[in-house]
């Protein structure tokens, strides 16, 4: 399969040194089967024509939906064409993909979401398996808050009600949390952000606890390969 990741943002500081980059995590999480080609999104590359490649993975980003900045409505022009092609959001990617195709995002009152945590599955589709919750990491502000038309809920938390989202009028699903990355990162980048989450310690903590990033890894692979 012809997969393009989609890069919109990269890891802070020297994290991308130590752990990779985000197509680096996304390449270990989905294993092999996979033609990938990565596209710089922030530094305006995307592809000429969608068809190009039979399937596309959108990162997450420091960068809100909502920002005044060109490759963001270029992105989210990409989305609205490339309907044939299957579409995997995640954390940033999951917003630009509700908010290009009808949903909305805000900078949630709630604030950060961090470290490990847990969702219960509200829809199950064929490319799932009978899991009742996933637990995942999560780095987040922003949320959809309004959700978008043709599209199943797949996974929620009273924190992130639109955790998990599947479209009905066109292959792609994405999710709020992050199953590509590795505790080691997650950790990371709290502390990265020590300063900016509440009791980064317990989000720290949190993430010693088993996760289902392999799993859901599994989902998406089935999904782009099924």
């Amino acid at each position: 399969m012809k997969l393009a990741i989609l890069e919109t943002g990269k890891p802070p500081g020297d994290l991308a040194v130590r752990f990779g980059d985000y197509p680096a995590m996304f390449a270990r999480l989905l294993g092999d089967g996979f033609d990938i080609a990565t596209f710089d999104v922030e530094a305006g590359n995307l592809p000429i024509d969608p068809a190009t490649h039979d399937a596309y993975i959108l990162t997450g980003s420091p960068a809100g939906v909502y920002d005044p900045l060109p490759w963001i409505a270029e992105l989210a022009d990409f989305i609205r064409l490339a309907k044939p092609q299957k579409l995997v959001g995640i954390c940033f990617g999951h917003q630009i993909m509700a908010e290009a195709l009808g949903g909305h995002v805000e900078k949630s009152e709630k604030g950060w979401g961090a470290g490990l945590h847990t969702y219960p599955i509200v829809t199950r589709e064929p490319w799932m398996d009978d899991a009742a919750s996933v637990s995942i990491p999560a780095s987040h502000q922003d949320q959809v808050v309004l959700q978008p038309p043709n599209t199943e809920v797949t996974a929620s938390s009273l924190f992130t009600p639109y955790a998990g989202l599947a479209w009905t009028d066109r292959p792609a699903i994405s999710f709020q949390f992050h199953p590509e990355f590795d505790p080691a990162y997650a950790r990371a980048l709290i502390e990265q952000r020590f300063d900016r989450i509440p009791d980064p310690d317990s989000a720290i903590a949190s993430l010693d606890a088993p996760n289902d990033n392999a799993r859901v890894g599994g989902w998406i692979r089935r999904f782009l390969l099924g």
